[in-house]
């Protein structure tokens, strides 16, 4: 019996969703490459119509989404786009969601709650992707969500070497905003040469929604450089509180760094008023001009997320952008 062998190179196409084409566009000059052309519009009653201008047939596809307000609609759309890729015979859908969707209900904090990020997982999976992509997960258990290889890119490399360049290493402490991060807090303070370690307590209602209270400071930050790290910041509410204990406590200055720019209302403002020198995030969102303020610095996001696409469709190793730490 003979078989028939297909002597053909893998393809590549990046594929997005409408929420960001300035991200999307930025990804693709650096990979050299072109956004895959999709006809996609919304009906009058909002449901989403999506589909390639192009034959996908055994190509390896990534489908970028960012899921800025409202991100339901976005959600919605990016798995339509996956299902259309699907049936299109695309060869292997990777799902490249910057911002996780639902990342903040990962568990059940009290009974009845539901597991949001499992449920997305599981609607990616169901729609026809067989890889996911994120960046800083809000916990790394999301990992385990999806059935399927699960890349998981760090926003710190980038936010830390670029805070170096802004102050004197020697002078910094970092500090998480909770104890939730103090792990993430101890890879920023290696990337600053093994800076000293802080965290503010807060206390939350679990009953509110972006509802927490900024406590007080466990560490040495008097008359030092306080650079306080989270994932994302929403309303600001609690970097801002955050960024008052520290200067009540004699913090010398403080500087924000996030990977997730979600700034809900009323964010831009709480955050220009706050008292830090500067609020450093990435463009894994995109901000609006109404919600840009002068002490803002967006870096990008692209390199770092084009150059992983890469190692994945070469069948190389994301890890070694890290240094062999993700």
């Amino acid at each position: 019996m003979s078989a028939i062998t297909a002597h053909g190179e893998k393809k590549l196409l990046l594929a997005s969703g409408r929420a960001h084409p300035e991200l999307a566009q930025q990804i693709a000059a650096e990979l050299g490459t072109e956004l895959l052309p999709i006809d996609a519009y919304d009906f009058a009653n909002g449901e989403i119509y999506v589909r390639s201008a192009q034959s996908v047939r055994g190509t390896d596809v990534f489908v970028l989404q960012a899921h800025p307000a409202p991100l339901n609609h976005w959600l919605m759309e990016q798995l339509i786009l996956i299902d259309s890729l699907k049936r299109a015979s695309a060869k292997r859908i990777t799902v490249v969601s910057p911002f996780y969707p639902y990342a903040r209900q990962d568990k059940k904090g009290r009974g009845r709650e539901p597991i949001s990020a499992r449920l997305v997982a599981d609607m990616y999976k169901t729609a026809g992707a067989n890889r996911l992509l994120s960046v800083d997960l809000h916990t790394a258990q999301i990992q385990g969500f999806f059935d399927g290889p699960v890349d998981h890119l760090m926003a710190t490399p980038l936010l830390a070497d670029y805070i170096r360049t802004k102050v004197n290493v020697e002078e910094i402490t970092v500090v998480s905003p909770d104890t939730g991060r103090v792990r993430v807090a101890e890879q920023w303070a290696d990337r600053l040469g093994g800076a000293p370690l802080a965290f503010v307590h807060k206390s939350r209602d679990l009953t509110m929604p972006n509802q927490a209270v900024s406590k007080q400071v466990v560490g040495q930050i008097e008359g030092r450089t306080c650079v306080l790290i989270d994932d994302m910041i929403d309303t600001g509410g609690t970097i801002a509180g955050a960024v008052k204990v520290l200067k009540d406590a004699g913090a010398r200055d403080v500087i924000i760094a996030a990977t997730h720019a979600v700034f809900s209302d009323p964010a831009a403002q709480r955050l220009a008023e706050c008292g830090a020198r500067e609020v450093v995030v990435t463009n894994t969102l995109p901000i609006p001009p109404e919600k840009r303020f002068p002490s803002l610095t967006v870096l990008s996001i692209a390199p770092l997320i084009a150059n992983a696409i890469r190692q994945v469709f070469e069948d190389g190793s994301v890890t070694s952008l890290f240094d062999g730490q993700a």
